[in-house]
């Protein structure tokens, strides 16, 4: 398949496909017709021969190429199917689309130091756990790996503790890059600052900038509340100390936040579908 791509891969080679889906055609009059030299065309055609794209005969003192239509038809499907494969991660594309849209308008809106001060976002949760559990899955670092991230990245670091005065520390990590061949590709550190066991905790975090600055700080306020059986989860982040470099990660706030409240929605869902099933 690779080589038929490539052979496809060619303006020159594509106008031959094209006049050979008419009819049959000899080497001088693709030549003519493509406005090629006839040892141009005439290796045009061979490449594609070699690719399966075309076959050819001899017919007395000329050579004749016709067009192979089951293969094209297969390069055709290979491209349905990849095409399909991606409309059915359509999500991924669309939170890309999203992203760069967002980037465009707020980098528009950086003009000045403290640009994005004291803007507030706020994601709320009812999680199918008790708080208790909630808790753990919000302070204890191997649980925070699993739900804080988006669907592009993993958590390949994290420092977080819960008292008062603790480092926290994240790294980020493309997915695809298991063993951290590219390095850390984002950077935040913070402290706690205040905690209430199974009800509430605030901390500052701030992404860092490639020469090692902040770009933010981020005030985080984590709130839990019975929901009947369940938890309501509300996060509260509020932003000082914005600056201009920091448009691209703002940008990225709110559709990264609703990703990882989503991921920890369903972490602590599954948890009890097999806690009722055990029981």
């Amino acid at each position: 398949m690779y080589e038929q791509l490539a052979a496809l891969a060619d303006a020159a080679r594509w106008r031959i496909i094209e006049l050979l889906a008419e009819r049959p055609r000899s080497v001088g009059v693709v030549g003519e017709l493509t406005g090629l030299r006839q040892p141009q065309a005439s290796k045009h055609l061979q490449t594609l021969e070699r690719a399966g794209l075309v076959i050819s005969r001899k017919s007395g003192q000329r050579r004749i190429y016709a067009l192979q239509t089951e293969v094209l038809h297969a390069v055709v499907a290979e491209l349905g199917r990849v095409a399909a494969h991606a409309e059915t991660n359509r999500a991924g594309r669309d939170a890309f689309d999203q992203y760069i849209a967002s980037i465009g308008a707020e980098t528009a809106a950086a003009s000045a130091e403290g640009w994005a001060d004291e803007r507030e976002y706020v994601f709320r949760r009812v999680l199918r756990a008790s708080r208790e559990v909630v808790w753990s899955h919000l302070t204890d670092p191997a649980l925070i790996a699993e739900w804080w991230t988006t669907r592009d990245l993993r958590l390949a670091r994290i420092e977080f503790g819960a008292r008062p005065g603790d480092r926290l520390l994240q790294e980020y990590a493309d997915i695809d890059d298991p063993t951290g061949a590219e390095g850390a590709i984002g950077r935040a550190e913070g402290v706690v600052e205040s905690v209430r066991p199974s009800e509430r905790l605030e901390f500052e975090l701030s992404p860092l900038l490639p020469d090692g600055s902040s770009a933010f700080t981020a005030h985080y306020t984590y709130t839990l509340a019975d929901a009947g059986e369940w938890t309501d989860l509300e996060v509260r982040l509020r932003i000082t100390d914005s600056t201009i470099p920091s448009a691209e990660f703002i940008a990225g706030i709110r559709l990264g936040w609703d990703q990882c409240v989503d991921n920890l929605a369903a972490i602590v869902a599954v948890n009890a579908n097999t806690s009722e099933e055990e029981a």
